[in-house]
């Protein structure tokens, strides 16, 4: 039975009643009711495919409703487009960043809003009031920059305050840590109790149940299209929210554990799949060493900017190296490039899959088979029947949820554009599968599904080289855990010593690059990262009955190197160029 809050109220900022959503015939809301109180924080959870996303872009003027009402301080809306929603005070962040990544920081923050003299934009007071705004929320950078050219976290952090300063009585946040590292979401939860203050409703949307409990006062779960749950967040059971979210029973999710892996995998000896020897790339990456035997999966473990990220990229090409060779079963790549790396079986599912990933005006049946055309062509023809056998296979095997091959892949959830960027490579039969944070931005259930594949895979004689901020999900689905620090490995862990407490005695012991005692902001930054670490491994797992944590734990991303340290009780990110 759906629990739900009382009659209706007048003091509700938002009111969704009834309303339906379908997409070529598929129904992705059905009969939802959703209500928002000024000054709360409101969790909006579910599965991938529930229906968040969806009622979010109903919300804010994206699409029109088939059926239902949608009221806004206590009138009528229907809006068109989200301009409307925008200047009636509805300000959206979305999980992946929506600027324009060409043009320069200050730029993305006064869009649309430019101070002018004269008739022009005055360039000098719109980066002033920039990086102003930015300093607020603990963001030091360059704003005459381009915004492309600054890491995930503080592209999302710019986002953060673009949608902030539009003068909103409703901010809508769609999964705005999945890029940001500990100290930096202290400084977003900083920046959401403001807006409580203030009397600022947010509505967040978020797979991190520990971030549901330290930060929101209510929660809305949704599954399949419908609301299944709203109430108060204190007292509501982590197993309880997990089993709703899933539709399953308590103890059902309580036997599953916290993760999806099975244990240990079963190595194959003799030459490695694949074996990379000091790897380096300049600033990034020194002499890293990783090799890869069938059968079984290497963890490559390290806080944000470690370079897990870009000794991935280096193995494959797609980063230009000063250094190091790179041998597939034997057979070094002598010229690497991510072409030749996948004609010899090796491939990669990067971390950003908006910008690395989909091809978002394509169908999902052109991005699962974008990489095999060439193997399904006979001069220069490619054959439609089995082109369709292929996507057909992989859409079952990975069980991705659409209304048919041909819809657009921007139309899925998170977690089944993941599985389709899975499918693109499994369907080449690779040698090594090289993932970096395969799970990030996606629901438990879908998570659990691909941790599940990430065995099977393994037990089927792949190689995988697994690269995840989740601790916990590195230490249950790692064979050997390769630890790095600064660009360089600092330990390799196998056997008994692939624990938690390892990884972090590692990183916390671990020497300065040039061998010296870490001193003045070194000394600090050396401490922060131990620090982080042990918070890390602190959390209380979303399947285990923990007491709710008081402040965010999990660091993400890892693509660019950014050196962090505190100013003024806020997490500040120097950006360095590329």
């Amino acid at each position: 039975m759906v629990q739900q809050d009382p009659a209706p109220r007048s003091d509700w900022i938002v009111e969704v009643a009834g309303v339906d959503k379908s997409f070529a015939g598929v129904h992705a809301l059905r009969g939802v009711d959703f209500r928002l109180r000024p000054g709360e924080v409101h969790a909006l959870i579910g599965e991938n495919g529930a229906g968040k996303s969806t009622l979010i872009k109903v919300m804010t003027g994206v699409y029109r409703p088939d059926a239902g009402r949608i009221r806004f301080a206590g009138e009528d809306r229907a809006f068109r487009n989200p301009l409307e929603a925008q200047a009636a005070g509805i300000s959206t962040i979305y999980q992946e960043v929506n600027l324009v990544p060409l043009m320069s920081v200050a730029r993305n923050l006064c869009l649309g809003r430019e101070p002018r003299r004269f008739g022009l934009v005055d360039v000098r007071a719109m980066n002033r009031l920039a990086a102003e705004a930015l300093k607020r929320y603990g963001v030091d950078v360059d704003v005459t920059r381009p915004l492309g050219s600054l890491g995930l976290g503080a592209q999302q952090m710019v986002a953060l305050a673009r949608a902030v300063q539009i003068d909103a009585r409703v901010v809508v946040m769609d999964e705005p840590t999945s890029s940001l590292e500990p100290r930096e979401v202290e400084t977003l939860f900083s920046v959401i109790r403001d807006l409580k203050r203030q009397g600022i409703a947010v509505v967040y949307v978020s797979h991190r149940l520990d971030e549901l409990y330290a930060i929101c006062d209510r929660v809305t779960v949704m599954r399949d299209g419908a609301v299944v749950h709203t109430g108060e967040m204190a007292g509501l059971e982590r197993l309880r929210l997990i089993s709703l979210m899933l539709g399953r029973e308590m103890s059902t999710v309580r036997a599953k554990g916290a993760t999806a892996f099975g244990g240990e995998h079963e190595r194959r000896e003799g030459v490695p799949a694949l074996r990379a020897t000091g790897l380096t790339v300049r600033h990034r990456v020194h002499g890293v060493d990783v090799d890869i035997h069938r059968g079984e999966v290497v963890g490559l473990g390290g806080l944000l900017g470690a370079g897990r990220s870009e000794t991935a990229k280096a193995i494959t090409g797609a980063l230009a190296t000063d250094g190091g060779a790179v041998e597939v079963e034997g057979t070094e790549l002598a010229r690497r490039s991510p072409a030749a790396a996948i004609k010899a079986g090796v491939v990669m599912l990067a971390e950003d899959r908006k910008t690395e990933g989909i091809l978002p005006n394509l169908s999902v049946r052109e991005n699962i088979s974008l990489a095999l055309l060439p193997r399904l062509a006979r001069a220069g023809v490619v054959s439609q029947a089995k082109q369709d056998e292929v996507v057909r296979f992989f859409m079952e095997r990975l069980r991705i949820k659409a209304s048919g091959p041909d819809q657009k892949v921007s139309d899925l959830s998170g977690g089944n554009q993941q599985k389709v960027l899975l499918a693109r490579w499994l369907c080449l039969d690779p040698k090594v599968l090289l993932l970096d944070e395969p799970t990030r931005g996606i629901d438990v259930g879908a998570k659990a599904e691909v941790q599940a594949l990430i065995d099977e895979l393994a037990e089927q004689g792949l190689g995988v080289l697994l690269i995840s901020s989740d601790l916990e999900e590195l230490i249950e689905g790692s064979d050997r855990i390769v630890v790095l620090k600064d660009g360089r490995a600092v330990g390799h862990l196998e056997g008994d010593d692939v624990s938690e407490q390892a990884v972090l005695d590692t990183l916390a012991t671990a020497d300065p690059a040039d061998g010296a005692e870490p001193t003045g902001d070194d000394a600090q930054a050396s401490e922060d990262a131990g620090s982080a670490v042990r918070a890390e491994a602190a959390v209380p797992t979303e399947a285990t009955e923990a007491t709710e944590p008081t402040e965010p734990t999990e660091a993400v991303g890892d693509e660019h190197p950014q050196d962090r340290s505190r100013s003024a009780g806020h997490a500040v990110t120097k950006e360095e160029p590329r």
